[in-house]
């Protein structure tokens, strides 16, 4: 079933839950095997690659962020353009802190089907936020 405003509620809750750190709401907003075709470093699928990618974030990043620029979106899909930002007070990557704080712009297109996130793909300033932490 395609219902493109439970698909917008449900990439709204998803941005939510990262920005609260509420991980395991992603149980609820991910389909079992989603598949994110732009994975981080070891980032496994469905529901739980995304709260261990997240997790993985969050510790680095306790105060991350992610706001949103501006969504468009079909019966399927929801696309968006976001700023993330974040505060380095934990390891990431295998560095250490560095107490810098970094502001990266990004895309990212979901699909879905019966309101869950079944596909994910996405680009960030990963090098600018590196950049910015002191790491590249």
């Amino acid at each position: 079933m395609f219902d493109k405003k439970t698909n917008i509620a449900s990439q709204e809750a998803f941005g939510e839950a990262v920005n609260t750190g509420n991980l395991d709401a992603f149980d609820q907003l991910v389909a079992p095997d989603a598949v994110d075709h732009d994975p981080a470093p070891g980032q496994g699928h469905g529901p739980e690659g995304f709260k261990a990618m997240f997790t993985d974030m969050r510790t680095a990043f306790p105060d991350l962020h992610v706001e949103v620029e501006t969504l468009v979106a079909d019966d399927d899909q929801v696309a968006f353009a976001y700023t993330l930002t974040g505060t380095h007070n934990g390891p990431f990557q295998g560095h250490d802190a560095t107490g810098k704080a970094f502001k990266a712009r990004g895309v990212q297109i979901s699909k879905f089907a019966d309101g869950k996130l079944v596909e994910r793909w996405g680009s960030s300033d990963e090098l600018g936020m590196m950049t910015q932490l002191g790491l590249a």
